[in-house]
């Protein structure tokens, strides 16, 4: 185990631990007191869990140190470490690994999404994953981190803003700029705690997003797409438009949540990329009344596919849909079809959130039926949708159903 202790000429704090059997000592430039104190036996606890881990790389830790070379002689595996990270000491006002220029911000960049990923979803570190290889480290890369200026990260996002969209969009969305931003924002914050430099990113506050735009359809437009879409796939879209689950939620819905008995259907998971996970936020756990149509359609599909699966919805061979195929070879063509405006099937959610407002359902219950964690996403998105404060138990949502259905039969049998 190593140590801390001052030293008696100067007072001040020192690193004092064994790698392979030969001890290592490295001077701070600390005080001796409580909070300094903390902060080195930080820095050890770090030092001794990579040695355990056999990952231990002296110049990541204490780049500029003259033991640096006799770390290099006990363990000849790192003797091709970078010469970029034996950078020199300069500022010696603070504790070694802290007072030296900091590493590379790509070497910093990985150490930290390795100690972050622990808290992530999958899909949100296959995300960080992309920014980073994708875009951060491309331009930051070589950069020693004390080194970036505000002028650089000004200078990466105007490049970044500069790049086509997806979906054949002239630029990059203000959302995706924010995100790379975020993300290079949140390594520069803990990098300038951890090595004591001035953090770069200052007053620059994320670009202004558009407002959220809903596209929902009418009731008359959600019941033509039902009773059009191909059968194997109108209890899907069934239970989409009246449940207003996420796409991911549906597509990883399994028979084991869904209770017939008490009439609801338990949001526990959600399916990204082909992998199931935790749902989006916590909030996002609920259980949802099958209102509507809904149980009708679960009923239905489970004589389909109960055996088959333990997905609720699936294909031929009992894996869960991918979303990405249902859409190209189910969604578009049909709309168009119908004649109808091309929307996103994510707008089957706008639109049983806008049925539920306009039918005269309480706005917090309608929250909680979606997994919002407030009323707040409800009335930036959804203001002019809530007519009234009424019901909070989908009672108003199923009667203006039930009148509706009443009104289509009734035009059927004049037809006839």
């Amino acid at each position: 185990m190593g140590n801390i202790r001052a030293r008696k000429e100067n007072g001040k704090l020192l690193l004092d631990f064994h790698f392979h059997g030969v001890r290592f000592r490295e001077q701070t430039a600390l005080p001796d007191n409580q909070q300094n104190r903390k902060k080195v036996q930080a820095l050890l606890d770090k030092v001794e869990a990579r040695i355990k881990l056999g990952e231990f790389n002296y110049a990541e830790f204490f780049p500029g140190s003259k033991n640096i070379q006799k770390f290099l002689e006990v363990n000849p595996n790192h003797a091709n470490t970078s010469q970029t990270q034996l950078v020199r000491v300069q500022n010696s006002n603070i504790p070694a690994r802290i007072s030296t220029r900091a590493p590379l911000f790509e070497i910093f960049a990985r150490q930290w999404q390795t100690e972050k990923k622990i808290e992530w979803r999958a899909s949100h570190a296959r995300n960080i994953e992309s920014v980073l290889s994708n875009s951060l480290i491309k331009f930051f890369g070589k950069r020693v981190l004390s080194d970036i200026t505000k002028a650089e990260i000004l200078e990466f996002r105007s490049k970044l803003a500069s790049k086509p969209g997806r979906g054949g969009k002239e630029q990059i969305a203000a959302k995706t700029i924010n995100t790379h931003m975020a993300l290079l924002k949140a390594i520069l914050e803990e990098a300038s705690d951890r090595y004591s430099f001035e953090n770069p990113y200052k007053n620059i506050k994320p670009l202004k997003l558009q407002r959220s735009h809903v596209e929902p359809f009418s009731l008359i437009e959600v019941n033509r797409i039902i009773e059009s879409v191909r059968e194997d796939y109108r209890n899907y879209y069934a239970v989409r438009f009246y449940s207003g689950m996420r796409t991911g939620e549906i597509d990883g819905l399994r028979w084991e949540f869904v209770d017939f008995k008490r009439g609801l259907i338990a949001i526990r998971e959600t399916l990204v990329q082909g992998k199931t996970e935790y749902t989006k936020t916590d909030g996002s756990q609920r259980d949802i009344p099958m209102l509507g149509p809904v149980k009708a359609a679960l009923e239905a599909q489970y004589q389909a596919t109960g055996k088959l699966s333990p997905y609720v919805f699936c294909n031929t061979e009992g894996k869960p849909l991918d979303h990405n195929n249902i859409t190209k070879r189910v969604w578009y063509p049909l709309l168009r079809h119908l004649g109808l405006k091309m929307r996103r099937p994510y707008q089957t959610r706008h639109t049983a959130a806008t049925l539920l407002l306009a039918s005269g359902e309480n706005p917090e219950w309608v929250a909680r039926f979606l997994g919002h964690a407030s009323t707040e996403m409800l009335f930036k998105v959804y203001s002019r949708y809530i007519p009234n404060l009424t019901r909070q138990d989908g009672s108003a949502f199923e009667q203006m159903l039930g009148v509706q259905d009443e009104r289509h039969a009734a035009q059927q049998h004049s037809t006839e």
